[in-house]
């Protein structure tokens, strides 16, 4: 990078760090106000909803980078703007797209450390908040290994092996001990649902420990008075926002091998496949705002138009997707349509100010 490129790469990314924080600042606010409410539920206390807003303040980071990278570059550049220096850098000789390539190399280092957040730091922060949170709520110990999921359930101990969503479970086991410590029954049963306050069990396989020997029972289904909280499952279930990329895909494959409907966790794959590169699109839109309507403004004027289309990029990407699940959209054409809707616009107004 060349001492041209440094010098408004920093203006730009300082821009950005000082939009992001302003963002997270609210969003963090607006989710310890929620979390607040809650306290008082089991063991679940003020330090808790501390705790919990920091943990989900990575995926957060991840989800508002690209709005704040347009933010931040009409600050930084706005800045410069302001001090008569990007006239003095054409004047130069140094051409628009000069100055657009500048921002955008800046905009790819930017982007790298977006992506490793959000695939490295936010899944794991945000799948322990979770489950934290639903722990201390519902006061029951929980356990989540390579063979499943585990809980204690009054004198039983449960094993799930898998969860799928909508409080749908398969392949459970439930070892019930006595006072005694020892081993008195062990149910296996092939899938569980929840259904008007209880778990209803399918394909069940049972064995009962007596003196006498071992009494095996089979049942096509039977009711499961449980301790166990639907809500608890929920923190541990696969959510799409909780998992990297390749979590992601490794979990389609998964449940598409079990006959699962997939298209939601397809269209939060490929949302977050496109978003790193909707990063380079905000830098690109908010570049030419700076040269045209908005060099002899405010720094409030540019940050009211930014947060416009920050706006209405964010509601267009949410619609998007929702429509891909309510209408069967091609995932990938609903993740990327508001990101080459946007581009496009970039190209539109940079040929205005070119």
């Amino acid at each position: 990078m060349t001492l041209l490129d440094r010098y408004i790469g920093r203006s730009v990314a300082l821009g950005t760090v000082a939009a992001l924080l302003v963002l997270l600042t609210l969003l963090s606010f607006l989710t310890l106000m929620d979390e607040l409410q809650d306290v008082g539920k089991g063991r679940y206390a003020v330090g808790d909803a501390f705790q919990f807003m920091f943990m989900v303040v990575p995926r957060y980071a991840y989800e508002v980078f690209p709005i704040a990278a347009l933010l931040g570059t009409l600050i930084g550049l706005g800045g410069l703007a302001n001090h008569s220096e990007l006239i003095a850098i054409r004047a130069a000789g140094i051409s628009y797209m000069r100055i657009v390539l500048a921002v955008l190399k800046t905009g790819v280092l930017m982007m790298l450390a977006a992506l490793l957040i959000g695939e490295l730091v936010a899944p794991y922060s945000e799948q322990h908040a979770q489950r934290m949170r639903s722990e201390l709520q519902s006061e029951q110990v929980t356990l989540k290994t390579k063979y499943g999921f585990w809980a204690r359930d009054g004198g039983a101990f449960v094993n799930i092996r898998k969860i799928l969503p909508g409080a749908q479970l398969a392949d459970i086991y439930i070892y019930e001990f006595g006072d005694d410590r020892k081993l008195q029954q062990s149910t296996h049963a092939a899938s569980a649902s929840y259904q008007d306050d209880h778990w209803q069990l399918e394909g069940i396989s049972q064995s009962r420990f007596t003196p006498e020997g071992v009494e095996t029972y089979r049942l096509e289904q039977a009711t499961w008075d449980s301790l166990l909280d639907p809500d608890l499952l929920n923190a541990v279930v696969v959510n799409p926002s909780m998992l990297p990329i390749w979590g992601l895909y490794n979990y389609i494959l998964f449940m598409q091998a079990n006959g699962q409907n997939v298209l939601g966790y397809e269209v939060a794959f490929w949302t977050k496949v496109v978003t790193p590169l909707v990063t380079l699109v905000m830098l690109f839109l908010a570049t030419p705002f700076v040269f045209g309507s908005l060099r002899n403004v405010g720094i409030g004027q540019r940050l009211f138009i930014g947060a416009m289309m920050g706006s209405g990029f964010f509601l267009l990407n949410r619609a998007f997707s929702y429509m891909a699940i309510v209408y069967d959209l091609n995932p990938l054409f609903a993740a990327s349509f508001p990101g080459i809707a946007f581009l496009c616009l970039a190209f539109w107004f940079s040929y205005r100010v070119h």
